[in-house]
């Protein structure tokens, strides 16, 4: 299926709050879909016979930086069977003044690989996943404070006693 086949399967579906914009250029087209609905999405994209995403080969965050204050959670899905790749992508304004982290819902109930690439993306970028069953420090000790793939990460003088820099 195509990527405008793809595109128009999700509006049918979803309605077209679905997709908030697309980039249709360069080696790997993506559409940037609702957060609210793209667990829904993931699942039908799945599950659909004309698509059958079976393979989450990589879930990533991103932060756009403290100027923009954005994160972005990316999913690069693939089809076995159907020998094609798709990239959804999820994103989200976060006051970095503010405690409280970036938050998606989780695709874990849909690829149960997402819950170790779900746990990266918390343990790295301090993106949260709600419905993962298990978002805990998957890389870093558990005591480990800060997210250091952030761009605003300031890296500690030391660790348990131990100089970093």
């Amino acid at each position: 299926m195509e990527f405008s086949e793809i595109k128009n399967l999700l509006i049918k579906r979803f309605g077209r709050d679905v997709i908030i914009s697309e980039v249709s250029t360069g080696l790997q087209p993506a559409l940037f879909i609702n957060p609210d609905q793209i667990a829904e999405v993931c699942l039908e994209l799945r599950d659909n016979e004309l698509t059958y995403f079976d393979f989450l080969s990589c879930l990533s965050g991103v932060d756009y930086g403290v100027e923009e204050n954005k994160f972005s959670v990316v999913y690069h899905l693939a089809s076995i069977p159907y020998k094609s790749q798709l990239t959804l992508k999820v994103i989200k304004e976060n006051d970095r003044n503010s405690e409280i982290l970036p938050t998606f819902k989780s695709v874990s109930s849909v690829w149960r690989t997402a819950e170790w690439h779900e746990r990266e993306a918390f343990d790295l970028i301090g993106i949260l996943f709600e419905g993962n069953p298990d978002l805990r420090r998957i890389l870093l000790p558990d005591d480990w404070e800060g997210y250091p793939l952030r761009k605003d990460y300031v890296t500690a003088e030391e660790y348990n006693g131990i100089k970093i820099n």
